[in-house]
């Protein structure tokens, strides 16, 4: 019992000492913002007692934030065209931000860190997305589409903060929370977060990094590919690790702990897969986590050794002594190199499927599942995450079935138990077809593999699970042999074929598990440091 004291406590503690961090941030800021909350008073909804109760909170640590609580009765709602409950506007003389819905969740992140910019009235923009932002001429009108059960909406909507911060003159912001706001999620098809429309055309689909964003805002479309245009910092460290899911983690805490210096550069969300699922059961000495709390856990504990470099993405590798490794914001000059990539979602590649994605297709159950409370979807696959993922929105009320191409799942006994006990229905020897709909998955035609029927069902959306494809881009850019399943080769000691080059996690195929990357992770690490020590390619010549 003494232990769970114990862990109690030590959690109020550390809350207690980042609330006291924050509120000294909050009242050294030089500026003082007017917020705005409407909330229809009459009606008790969760967003609106949510929003009310945030802002209250901030707004007694600190009298650098002024607050105003108003009835959507209020004629100010009328002056500032006010009609959604719960609105927030930020600083109206200065900006045009609002927010519909409540700061809750993942969004609390987003909530702090735009009133720390607006209070410093410091965006800490990198020159390149200054650059790019100085470029726009005419008005940009966003909206950004977030919610609160989404690892990868801060990174967008901290984006679309800073550019809306940055650029007043020209750049007016709307955050819209789906799970506060269905009906203009449904109005714009946004059935997947994060996703950002400018100028009521869509932009953007998912989380970029700082300079894409701008980029996409400048273009008026989405960007993939970012070229620096000069090399903005320097970093110079015996190991740079690509990746920052559970294999990458681990192995920073390990490396710099036998003194090696490292940096950890993630494009996306930290965690990787792991932030996406809905609960973990299998992590030793974690009964049942939150995969989001887990990566949380994984990456406050690797931020005590190493640094991060989060929103970066790794453009190129060059080899040599040092090795150079550029990124969309700076270059590292580096003895070693670890790729712990990890893998992207397989898709099913049948009509429909991209071009309805985030419009009622989605590849994630914690970001989009609570948008679909009260409807019909299917989820396609039959692993440990499918199910899994099943199961969660079974559990938050969503009519669930399986659709799965074999006979039998591929599960763990326990899941496939548990989807008995929900009452969820699998169907069987069965594929997707194609995917239906105009602007958003309205069914889908289903091919039965023993019978060789067709048959059509009405689905509002389609959730898809059906297995990860190793992200070995870099590694092929470099020349790194790949397995025949087109994985990473690699050696016991995780060494790929080239020196100085080492692979850990799900890149290297073999068993997705979390406790296994991490693993792979500390493995790697441990090679590196003796091979640094004792380089084994002197031995050979």
């Amino acid at each position: 019992m003494k232990d769970h004291h114990d862990h109690n406590h030590s959690d109020q503690a550390a809350e207690i000492e980042a609330r006291a961090e924050l509120k000294m941030l909050f009242e050294k800021m030089p500026n003082t913002i007017p917020l705005l909350l409407f909330i229809a008073q009459d009606k008790k909804d969760p967003f609106s007692q949510g929003a009310k109760q945030v802002i209250e909170a901030v707004s007694e640590w600190t009298s650098k934030i002024r607050v105003e609580v108003l009835d959507l009765k209020h004629k100010k709602a009328k002056q500032w065209k006010v009609r959604y409950s719960p609105t927030m506007i930020f600083d109206p003389d200065k900006y045009h931000i609002r927010w519909y819905g409540a700061p809750l969740g993942e969004e609390g992140r987003t909530f702090v860190e735009a009133l720390i910019m607006m209070g410093y009235g410091r965006t800490n923009l990198s020159e390149d997305s200054v650059k790019i932002l100085k470029k726009i001429d005419s008005s940009r009108d966003l909206k950004v589409f977030v919610s609160p059960t989404c690892p990868y909406c801060p990174q967008q909507a901290v984006n679309a903060f800073k550019a809306a911060i940055e650029r007043p003159d020209i750049i007016s912001l709307e955050i819209i929370d789906i799970q506060a706001n269905p009906d203009i999620a449904e109005k714009y098809s946004a059935q997947s977060v994060p996703q950002m429309y400018a100028n009521e055309k869509q932009i953007a689909m998912g989380a970029q990094e700082e300079e894409l964003f701008m980029l996409s805002l400048e273009k008026m479309e989405q960007q993939n590919i970012f070229i620096p245009e000069s090399d903005a910092e320097e970093v110079e460290t015996d190991l740079v690790i690509v990746g920052g899911g559970p294999a990458g983690l681990t192995a920073g805490i390990y490396a710099t702990r036998s003194g090696l210096r490292t940096a950890i550069i993630e494009r996306e969300a930290l965690g990787g897969q792991v932030a996406n699922t809905p609960i973990v059961e299998n992590y030793p000495g974690l009964t049942h986590v939150g995969g989001k709390a887990l990566v949380d856990l994984m990456v406050s504990h690797a931020l005590q050794y190493t640094t991060i470099f989060p929103g970066e993405a790794v453009m190129d590798i060059r080899l040599g002594d040092p090795i150079l490794v550029q990124t969309s914001r700076r270059r590292f000059k580096t003895r070693t190199v670890l790729l712990a990539t990890g893998a992207r979602h397989r898709t099913l590649r049948v009509p429909g499927e991209s071009r309805l994605s985030g419009h009622g297709v989605t590849y994630c159950s914690t970001c989009d599942g609570p948008l679909f409370k009260g409807k019909k979807v299917i989820m396609v696959g039959g692993g440990d995450s499918a199910v899994t993922e099943a199961l969660h929105l079974k559990n938050i009320g969503v009519d669930v079935t399986i659709v799965h191409r074999r006979d039998t799942l591929r599960a763990q006994e326990h899941l496939t138990r548990n989807l008995e006990t929900n009452h969820i229905p699998v169907i069987f020897n069965t594929e997707v077809q194609e995917i239906e709909g105009r602007d958003r998955v309205q069914g889908v035609t289903l091919y039965n593999n023993q019978t060789q029927r067709t048959q059509t069902m009405k689905v509002d959306g389609v959730f898809i699970s059906v297995g990860y494809t190793p992200a070995v881009e870099l590694a092929q850019k470099i020349g790194a042999e790949l397995t025949p399943d087109g994985y990473i080769q690699h050696d016991s000691r995780h060494r790929t074929n080239i020196k100085g080059v080492y692979s850990a996690g799900d890149v290297e195929g073999g068993y997705k598990q979390i406790v296994t990357a991490a693993g792979q992770g500390s493995e790697a690490a441990l090679a590196i440091f003796e091979d640094l020590v004792n380089p084994y390619w002197k031995k050979e010549g």
